[in-house]
């Protein structure tokens, strides 16, 4: 797995760069980094341990309405303020993220090449003036934010698509792997309404293609074009970071019955082909498409079709991280008091 993983990164970095060294198809570079993003952060995912927060159905099902009033508010402020002002304001929070989530992206390939104890030595920095508040961190991440802190003070500065693109992916690759749907019944209810949320915002109002354009901050990938009236191919990190989630859940699903990719793989070629119908009714319409209309039901039916054919529809509804996590934490429990007694 590790080998596939190194793979795919390598891949993944190859392709971000090309574009400075050689001319890249727009629509072939959005298919493939996005898809080679969504392969890395589902084999990150994949730990020892299960996740220990994992999303409920209530979470999922308010996720559309928490989405869409952001998204409505990040409009008006567009629309009554400053748009420099807003900009200026989400370039400082984006700065600090995307530190802390290029780093983290960053840190299990610079851990191998640092002494044991940077990995494992716990430093505890508290707060001036609020001792109660502490950070706690090790030298190996310090060292992995050095390049975090370089990349987005490049990104601050000068905006370039690659460093967006940089920290994009970075987010991307987080979220996969940290977030976690929990069971696959709370992966549809959020699919089906985020897929409801895409359409209704891209189809219906101008709101999310103002707020696309408006947004200067990495929350979209951009791919640069050769027209000039159209410099770059835009993909916003949604439509990375959820489907994404719900594939990773299928590799997980997959390791904890010991067969490895079997629907990994059917969910994973949903994904990419959601994202190749978007891609083509979206150059034969030339217009913004919401990229949730194509991959969701391509996701979830390609999945779905795949475990109806094997007659295993039961144990996919049945598996729940959340009560994995909770088993895993009571036999941890169980060892300790064990070994308590024996001392």
């Amino acid at each position: 797995m590790k080998s596939v993983e190194r793979i795919a990164n390598v891949a993944l970095a190859g392709l971000t760069l090309a574009p400075l060294v050689m001319k890249v198809d727009p629509n072939l570079n959005v298919i493939l980094t996005a898809s080679l993003t969504v392969f890395v952060g589902c084999y990150r995912s994949v730990k020892p341990t299960p996740p220990s927060e994992t999303m409920s159905n209530e979470h999922a099902m308010r996720f559309p309405f928490v989405g869409s009033a952001m998204l409505l508010s990040l409009f008006l402020l567009f629309k009554f303020l400053s748009k420099d002002l807003v900009n200026a304001v989400l370039t400082c929070y984006f700065f600090v993220l995307g530190i802390v989530a290029l780093s983290a992206t960053l840190l299990p390939a610079i851990k191998r090449y640092l002494p044991t104890h940077w990995n494992q030595d716990i430093i505890s920095w508290h707060f001036p003036y609020f001792r109660s508040l502490d950070v706690e961190f090790t030298r190996s991440q310090i060292v992995a934010a050095i390049p975090g802190t370089f990349f987005c003070a490049w990104y601050a500065s000068q905006k370039h698509w690659l460093a967006n693109n940089i920290l994009g992916l970075s987010f991307c690759i987080q979220g996969i792997e940290m977030l976690s749907l929990g069971s696959f019944k709370t992966g549809a209810i959020l699919l089906a309404g985020l897929f409801v949320y895409d359409i209704f915002w891209v189809f219906f109002t101008p709101v999310m293609v103002s707020v696309a354009k408006s947004f200067d901050a990495p929350i979209k990938l951009l791919f640069p074009t050769a027209d000039t009236a159209r410099p770059y191919s835009m993909l916003g990190l949604g439509d990375i970071v959820i489907p994404g989630i719900f594939v990773a859940l299928a590799l997980r699903f997959d390791v904890s019955r010991g067969k490895h990719s079997r629907y990994f793989r059917s969910a994973f070629l949903g994904y990419v082909v959601g994202l190749v119908l978007t891609i083509v009714v979206m150059n034969w319409f030339q217009a913004a498409q919401p990229a949730l209309l194509y991959i969701v039901p391509s996701v979830i039916g390609f999945l779905a079709a795949h475990c109806i054919w094997n007659g295993e529809v039961k144990p996919l509804l049945a598996f729940d991280e959340s009560k994995a996590a909770n088993s895993s934490e009571e036999s941890s429990d169980s060892d300790t008091n064990t070994s308590k007694k024996v001392e």
